[in-house]
């Protein structure tokens, strides 16, 4: 997995990226966190690490002024299980899932961005399964009227008189 970027919290609350020194703000840790990049964030004079509360605060952020992810009754749910023996079972099943749905949506991107890069890609396979089948049915209809082929057999026919030689009587 990529390494961490360090971010430095000062005693004035002010966020700065150590890798690209610049102060920054939750927004664009936010923007670096969708982007795929992972974060640590540790108190400037202490060390202490403030991840956690940190990306807390990135999601109430969201949570408030975006389109909310977590539903008041899931939010509550999510509150019950804190001091319950489940509480470990939940955190590991939370990150399979999400962990699942990231790997659906990979796979999903994948293909549409086939789709997109050739998007006459299915029409252009029907065509040719409509030219192949073509091609059989004129093979087909031409084997019959060809050499050997049963319409022949009237062609060979029509050269042969039909009835008596002209001038000959029958008796």
């Amino acid at each position: 997995m990529a390494e961490e970027r360090l971010i430095r919290k000062y005693a004035n609350r002010r966020l700065y990226d150590a890798r690209d020194s610049r102060h920054v703000t939750l927004d664009d840790l936010r923007k670096l966190i969708a982007g795929g990049e992972r974060i640590k964030v540790v108190d400037d004079r202490s060390g202490e690490d403030l991840t956690r509360s940190i990306l807390l605060q990135i999601i109430a952020s969201q949570e408030q002024f975006g389109t909310p992810v977590l539903s008041t009754p899931l939010l509550e749910a999510i509150i019950r299980f804190y001091g319950n023996p489940i509480q470990q079972m939940l955190t590991a099943y939370l990150e399979r899932s999400i962990g699942g749905l990231l790997r659906q949506q990979t796979v999903m991107q994948a293909e549409m961005a086939k789709v997109l890069e050739t998007p006459m890609a299915p029409l252009a396979e029907m065509t040719r399964q409509n030219m192949e089948m073509w091609a059989k049915m004129q093979a087909s209809m031409l084997s019959a009227f060809g050499p050997g082929g049963a319409g022949n057999a009237g062609a060979a026919d029509a050269d042969k008189p039909a009835g008596p030689a002209p001038g000959k009587r029958r008796g």
